[in-house]
């Protein structure tokens, strides 16, 4: 003879049965809510990097020419424009790399440059507040220069230590290898704000 044995179903009670659909609504939402936190952080990634693209290019500073103004490892924005006035530092290509200098002369301007490093611009002599040490620097030019029509004359900061429109190896700079101007500094962050 067999045994039989008793099988006793476990019927939850409502209040469990409750608590255990809330458990599970609240799994629901989270998954959802994380679904839709991700999907947002995507999107705003790809139209951080898009501007960043189009319109406002981040660069890292590599070397001290821009001294004082700029430093090196110090991060800045671009913005992307081909409207320039002279004293804007502009970023350009040149042999693959981005360069930053600051404009000195616009298209059709004479430029002359003195023994003690003095720049006159359509002989004017130029008010350069952001240079700690003039000097004639690496030349190899006749002054006075004429800026092309579609060119832009450029200089370092430290003008010691830049190889700029000075040099024929750069020369003047076209218009067209101009990535726009520096607005402002984003690192490190004592020093974030607008760049003169």
């Amino acid at each position: 003879m067999t045994k039989k044995t008793e099988q006793k179903v476990i019927v939850p009670s409502l209040k469990e049965i409750q608590t255990e659909r809330k458990r599970i609504r609240r799994g629901m939402y989270y998954w959802q809510a994380l679904r839709g936190t991700i999907a947002v952080l995507v999107v705003v990634a790809a139209i951080a990097v898009l501007i960043t693209t189009l319109f406002l290019p981040i660069l890292q500073i590599s070397g001290d020419s821009m001294s004082p103004t700029l430093e090196h490892n110090e991060i800045v924005i671009l913005l992307k424009t081909k409207e320039f006035q002279r004293g804007d530092l502009i970023g350009f290509y040149y042999q693959g790399k981005i360069l930053l200098k600051r404009v000195i002369a616009l298209p059709e301007d004479e430029v002359a440059i003195d023994a003690d490093g003095n720049v006159y611009v359509n002989a004017q002599l130029l008010e350069e507040p952001y240079v700690t040490e003039k000097g004639l620097g690496d030349c190899d030019l006749e002054f006075p220069y004429k800026v092309p029509g579609t060119g832009y004359f450029v200089m370092g900061d430290l003008r010691s230590n830049s190889v700029d429109s000075r040099n024929s190896v750069i020369g003047a700079v076209s218009r067209d290898d101009i990535i726009g101007k520096v607005v402002l500094r984003v690192w490190p962050l004592p020093k974030i704000g607008l760049v003169y």
